[in-house]
């Protein structure tokens, strides 16, 4: 891919390469949530720094006190289980934090920085369960296990959120494949023949017009 500059009268056109952009390295942005438990509660603040210092954003807080039906609700996977109604009565016990957090690989991030249950038991441990958690129902944290968890939970815990599905990296090629590069290398083959001035704003203003996109192309297209 070539980038044009203005040629003048006394200066042959020059060309200069720029980076293939299909080989650059593609970020896919995660939600999870993230829970700081009645027992850590009253270090928030502390944690919230910690977890801004991490790459997070935090893009919705709540405080909040659960009822132990909203709990059962919320941990309904861990039904049946030994701690379930110990959990139950622990998390409904006092105010809650419930934090959307966003950042690359945002839920492994954040279960890799939570620790295990068990990192409790380790004083060689650094993880913040570790730091701030007191046993294993008594552990600090809450994190999604995985996208589908986390869509579920944010939606628990934020009912007016809309979270738009993630695209798999397979069906983003296949978008830009059959959408976008056909009408972007057919902007820049116009842009090699008109050389124009200002060719960032001439592609620009091309490809506002040509868009498939357009209403007015598809509208064409309808008749």
């Amino acid at each position: 891919m070539l980038r044009y500059r203005p040629r003048s009268d006394s200066q042959e056109e020059e060309t200069e390469e720029v980076p293939d952009f299909d080989t650059l390295p593609r970020v896919y942005v995660e939600r999870t949530l993230a829970i700081i438990k009645p027992d850590a509660v009253h270090k928030s603040e502390e944690i919230e720094d910690v977890i801004l210092k991490e790459g997070f954003t935090i893009l919705q807080k709540r405080r909040l006190q659960l009822t132990q039906e909203q709990c059962s609700n919320f941990y309904a996977d861990q039904h049946g289980k030994a701690i379930f109604p110990r959990l139950i009565i622990f998390m409904s016990s006092g105010p809650i934090i419930a934090l959307t957090l966003a950042r690359t690989n945002a839920i492994a991030h954040w279960k890799s920085l939570m620790g295990q249950i068990t990192d409790m038991e380790s004083v060689e441990t650094e993880t913040k369960r570790a730091k701030y958690g007191t046993s294993e129902l008594k552990n600090a944290f809450h994190g999604s296990d995985s996208f589908p968890a986390a869509e579920r939970e944010i939606k628990f815990m934020f009912p007016n959120s809309v979270i738009e599905p993630t695209p798999s990296k397979e069906s983003t090629q296949e978008y830009l494949s059959r959408y976008v590069n056909p009408t972007l290398l057919r902007g820049l083959t116009e842009l090699c023949k008109h050389k124009p001035f200002n060719p960032c704003v001439w592609l620009a203003d091309w490809l506002m017009k040509n868009s498939p996109n357009n209403p007015q192309i598809c509208e064409g297209a309808i008749m």
